[in-house]
């Protein structure tokens, strides 16, 4: 049974998303390079939003034991909801997510008629993508032509609230991040639902699996996504060893109200790229500007450790002291999805590689219109931002991919 759509869980109090980049962006160029600085910065960033609990989600985003949580979930689950859920630690498991409507993995609708960001018809599958492993449950709760999991639909109310409080136990606690983006994108696809999209779209389209048992000792990923997001932290003896590939999307990119919360989580990542970007001078522009033009992604579903080998743009070495925390702002604003001790580790590693991190872009340093790109290419992170057509409704949306060189599914390549 599906929860009902105005039942919203757990929200956080939001940011202009704007005002929230220009604030990273103030708090990293006074950060010093020191433990003492990083961890000063990860408590401002903690304490500068506030969370209230409702009848639905009780766990503050980014606090909790993973393990326990996720057995919480377990626990309000039925065998056959046990057998979607519980899947095996593969890389082709780990390697089966999909910024896809389901249906359309599955050969059913998708609404627009198109695959998102390309010229597709319905039905067609993505290049580099196969089914997924069969699998789990029947009931409609796992497919063996797309994700692999339980199906969010078959979610009491009591069993949602389980899963929230798992989700914000993994995930940011900043305004438009981690969790409060997570329960964003859900309110866009019910938008989409409600909007034209019909059927195939909608929080009830969802997928969460946990590949391998929740343990704090061997291997184990939680993957949660569906429609425009993927979320897959991969644990390995009790720590979060990978949190990447991980897809965002939104559709509609205008702000809308939904479920009665205001829909915009992305519009803040737009603004720290074109805050970047703007920050450059016409000699930098020159640098950073791609010699061809991009309508997608790079390294989308299926196109796993295909990393380019020579990096192109304006090398971070040629930014100033302030372009820097620009450039780290940006990068913040999907690292920050994480639960906050992981991010403020994971944000000190990539600050440390800042000189050797290209920026390119191609189209305008808006970051709004259809064709705007822009590419961050670390030793380490990997971060695309691309523009596309409606497909749902009209007006441009973003995809974007953050993807870490070192630990993509923890390390996992085979």
């Amino acid at each position: 049974m599906e929860p009902s759509r105005t039942a919203t869980p757990l929200r956080l109090r939001r940011w202009p998303a704007a005002a929230a980049a220009v604030a990273v962006a103030v708090s990293l160029t006074s950060c010093a390079s020191s433990e003492d600085s990083d961890d000063t910065a990860a408590s401002s960033s903690s304490s500068s939003s506030s969370s209230s609990s409702s009848s639905s989600a009780t766990v503050a985003a980014g606090s909790g034991d993973v393990v326990a949580l996720a057995e919480a979930f377990v626990a309000t689950l039925d065998d056959d909801q046990k057998e979607a859920l519980n899947q095996d630690y593969s890389f082709e498991n780990a390697a089966n997510w999909s910024n896809f409507p389901n249906a359309l993995l599955t050969g059913g609708g998708g609404g627009g008629g198109a695959m998102p960001g390309s010229s597709m018809p319905s039905g067609a599958m993505p290049s580099g993508m196969s089914g997924a492993p069969s699998g789990g449950a029947g009931g409609g709760m796992t497919s063996s032509t797309g994700r692999v999991g339980l199906q969010t639909d078959s979610l009491s109310d009591e069993q949602w609230t389980a899963l929230e409080n798992l989700l914000a136990g993994v995930t940011g606690s900043a305004e438009n991040e981690g969790f409060d983006e997570i329960l964003q994108h859900l309110d866009a696809d019910d938008h989409l639902a409600d909007n034209g999209g019909g059927d195939d779209y909608g929080r009830g389209n969802f997928f969460v699996a946990f590949l391998g048992t929740p343990s704090d000792s061997g291997t184990w990923e939680l993957q949660f996504g569906g429609h425009h997001l993927a979320l897959a932290n991969t644990y390995v003896d009790g720590t979060l060893a990978g949190a990447t590939p991980s897809f965002r999307g939104i559709e509609p990119f205008t702000t809308v109200e939904e479920n009665g919360d205001t829909v915009q989580p992305e519009q803040q990542e737009a603004a720290a790229f074109s805050a970047l970007l703007t920050s450059l001078d016409s000699t930098q522009l020159d640098a950073a500007t791609l010699s061809s033009s991009f309508n997608d992604i790079l390294l989308g579903p299926g196109n796993d450790w295909a990393f380019p080998t020579t990096s192109e743009g304006l090398v971070g070495s040629q930014l100033s002291d302030d372009q820097k925390a620009l450039l780290l702002a940006a990068i913040n604003t999907y690292v920050g999805d994480l639960d906050d001790a992981s991010a403020a580790r994971i944000l000190a590693e990539y600050e440390s590689e800042l000189d050797s991190t290209y920026v390119a872009y191609t189209g305008s340093t808006n970051m709004t219109e259809e064709g705007d790109y822009i590419r961050i290419d670390g030793p380490s992170v990997w971060i695309e931002f691309s523009m596309q057509s409606g497909i749902v409704l009209s007006g441009a949306h973003p995809h974007a991919v953050w993807r870490d060189k070192q630990t993509d599914y923890a390390g996992t390549t085979s």
